[in-house]
């Protein structure tokens, strides 16, 4: 029989069903590819250390969820369900992407850009059917 050295006694490992407190499913529908920013809120005394990690990795740059479940070595459902209590808190939220800003147009695109579109489409597939315009 031998005795655990010193790095088995320093490494703490917690069952992730301890992470969530047993939950399973996050309460947020979250994708993979969902980005996250620390937001103005704060976690709760009760949250998991890996919380407080999560908002250091979000506070330096904006991160998805499966980098975060990369960087915290844990499975990508209980990170999930980690930032899910963390947007409950506002302490992380979900920045809107604005697709057109950098066309000056507001919420929509620019007519030059809609004609580049139809004009390479009308080069890909030049037997397609072209429908009249609704007016």
């Amino acid at each position: 029989m031998s005795t655990p050295g010193p790095a088995a006694e320093q490494a703490v490992f917690v069952r992730t069903y301890m992470l969530t407190r047993g939950r399973t499913k996050p309460r947020h529908l979250l994708g993979l590819e969902t980005v996250l920013e620390a937001g103005p809120g704060r976690p709760g005394p009760a949250q998991a250390e890996e919380c407080e990690e999560i908002l250091a990795l979000c506070r330096e740059r904006r991160r998805s969820v499966a980098e975060l479940a990369g960087r915290l070595c844990r499975p990508v459902t209980a990170v999930k369900i980690l930032v899910s209590d963390l947007l409950d808190a506002d302490a992380l939220t979900v920045p809107l992407p604005h697709p057109y800003a950098d066309t000056g147009a507001g919420s929509r695109p620019s007519t030059q850009l809609l004609a580049a579109l139809s004009a390479g489409l009308r080069r890909k597939w030049p037997d397609a059917i072209a429908y009249p315009q609704a007016g």
